[in-house]
């Protein structure tokens, strides 16, 4: 029997992987991954590098895509909580241009699977968010791309006012980030 449970979501291939935690007055245990689980769960892939970040609240990393390497990638919050959003950008998806968010939180234990050719980003809910991320290609800077957070297209729900946004306040955003064409521009 597995240690998770592989939710699928409505953009393809995007699942949302919720681990079993076992606990007592000690604190707890859980797997995060497992690959011939993971494997039954429909997440196929061989993971070749992992990194982590932190993040003050009212921050939003992204969306990004590496372009001639793509990335899939099972991501997680060790310390706080975040929305966490996968895009669409394959042009021969079903789903294309679709967007798919969720609170992974160290409370919730959610993790997301990003499969390749997402565009991906988060915006930090809480006071300060560790956020954890195993990927299956290397990462490459030069093959960095990125899609524009609040592409009206995309309409994407990002819950400013959790994140201490409000009015015609913005997310901190890196400078590269406010560069980021829109999906139509790709």
């Amino acid at each position: 029997m597995s240690n998770f449970k592989f939710i699928p979501t409505d953009v393809d291939g995007v699942i949302i992987v919720e681990p079993k935690k076992f606990g007592d007055e000690r604190g707890y245990f859980m797997e995060v991954y497992h690959e011939s689980d993971f494997y039954a769960g429909g997440i196929q892939t061989q993971f070749v590098q992992d990194n982590q970040s932190s993040s003050l609240r009212g921050v939003l990393r992204g969306l990004h895509f590496q372009r001639q390497f793509p990335q899939a990638k099972l991501v997680r919050v060790l310390k706080g909580a975040v929305w966490d959003v996968a895009v669409d950008i394959r042009k021969n998806s079903p789903t294309y241009g679709k967007w798919v968010g969720v609170e992974l939180s160290a409370d919730n234990l959610k993790q997301l699977f990003i499969p390749r050719g997402l565009a991906h980003g988060f915006l930090t809910i809480s006071d300060v968010a560790e956020f954890a991320y195993k990927c299956d290609e290397f990462y490459h800077p030069e093959d960095e791309g990125g899609l524009a957070w609040d592409d009206s297209d995309l309409a994407i729900a990002w819950p400013l006012e959790a994140a201490g946004i409000l009015g015609e306040t913005l997310p901190i955003l890196s400078a590269k980030d406010c560069r980021n064409p829109r999906l139509r521009e790709l």
